[in-house]
């Protein structure tokens, strides 16, 4: 029960949802998630912390950045059913719509630059 309520918890707020959300379209780093939900860098780092505990995010160093991306939810049978209803949910919501439309121009070779 307890790795169940870990994946409710982690879903439960709507900027980490969000961020599962943004992770289906590719790989980021933590200045990308946070130049697409327009939060701090501790708050993006301390929801992909809590993502990634859940099974639901996996982290990857390469070189210098470290790159986010949706688990393939093997840790977890709730995270893998989560991440896969997920894939279907809330593509119709305007506000993640209109940060996913962004995602293309959202580049961390120009946000190191600004």
């Amino acid at each position: 029960m307890k790795a169940f309520v870990k994946v409710m918890k982690a879903i439960s707020d709507i900027n980490r949802v969000k961020i599962v959300k943004l992770l289906q379209h590719k790989m980021m780093c933590v200045c990308e998630l946070q130049t697409a939900l327009k939060v701090a860098q501790p708050t993006v780092s301390k929801h992909l912390k809590i993502l990634e505990n859940a099974g639901l995010v996996v982290s990857k160093k390469k070189g210098l950045w470290v790159n986010y991306h949706l688990a393939d939810g093997s840790s977890s049978p709730y995270a893998a059913s989560m991440l896969g209803n997920l894939r279907h949910w809330l593509d119709h919501d305007p506000e993640l719509k209109e940060i996913i439309e962004r995602l293309p121009g959202i580049r961390r070779d120009l946000i190191r630059n600004i």
